[in-house]
């Protein structure tokens, strides 16, 4: 139970993938936790598939690429939980493409959510983790956001942004008790990988040409990734900020 009586907010956790793994784990640990998202049926699906473990989780309807709804979020976790202590900024979006095949609205929309939303929600999660005088924030970057990853220039360009961006919020808070990492994933299969396979028009060539970056020649799991997130907000390494922890199959070692 490593987040006994804590708060947490996790963007992005409905359905399944990183998201959902995360938050259920969370709440198996103790946590109080409120997921949101912009489809309301994949919220309520999480919600149901954890009180089938006997675990209140709650939820909100949001998208973390319009302030209103990130202040919502912060402001309902806060009163239904009596404050916040952490946030995992999960929310995201992949389009692949090359530069000058991708259009602007495209490249916008992926910063938008990526970028401006992880801006957002951290603006006002922070507001009130200062008020207690600590915190944990975690941001999901990606093992492309420290290394160039072939076929994704604006994903890698927003997930880069997101690696600098928790270096830098980590320096601006680091004596006041909130901690900010990012965790930075390799290939996993979630929701959004099925998708990007999905368009493929050989599936199998697809999924091994991904395996192919990854000295252990296979993609990740969402439990992993969840389980480094746990490690993160662990109070047992309050010296740890402004890390970018890869759990990547090797990927970044190459």
């Amino acid at each position: 139970m490593k987040l006994e009586g804590k708060s947490a907010i996790v963007t992005g956790g409905g359905g399944k993938g990183i998201g959902a793994a995360t938050a259920l784990l969370f709440a198996r640990h103790g946590a109080n936790v409120l997921i949101n998202g912009t489809n309301e049926d994949r919220l309520v699906e999480l919600v149901e598939r954890g009180a089938e473990e006997g675990l209140d989780i709650k939820y909100v309807v949001a998208d973390v690429s319009n302030e209103e709804d990130c202040i919502k979020t912060v402001d309902t976790a806060v009163s239904e939980f009596d404050g916040l202590d952490i946030l995992f900024n999960n929310a995201g979006i992949l389009v692949s493409g090359i530069t000058h095949e991708t259009d602007v609205e495209t490249f916008r929309r992926i910063m938008d959510v990526n970028v401006v939303g992880t801006f957002m929600m951290s603006k006002y999660a922070v507001i009130e983790m200062l008020k207690k005088g600590s915190g944990c924030i975690v941001n999901n970057s990606s093992a492309g956001g420290l290394k160039g990853f072939p076929g994704l220039s604006s994903y890698t360009a927003s997930k880069g942004a997101v690696s600098i961006f928790t270096k830098t919020m980590a320096l601006d808070y680091a004596d006041k008790g909130i901690r900010i990492n990012a965790i930075c994933p390799g290939g996993i299969w979630t929701p959004m990988m099925d998708r990007f396979m999905e368009r493929a028009e050989d599936k199998v060539a697809a999924e091994n040409y991904m395996k192919s970056f990854y000295p252990m020649d296979r993609l990740g799991e969402d439990s992993e990734i969840a389980n480094a997130v746990l490690f993160l907000c662990d109070d047992k390494i309050k010296f740890m900020t402004g890390t970018m922890l890869s759990v990547d199959g090797g990927f970044i070692a190459k």
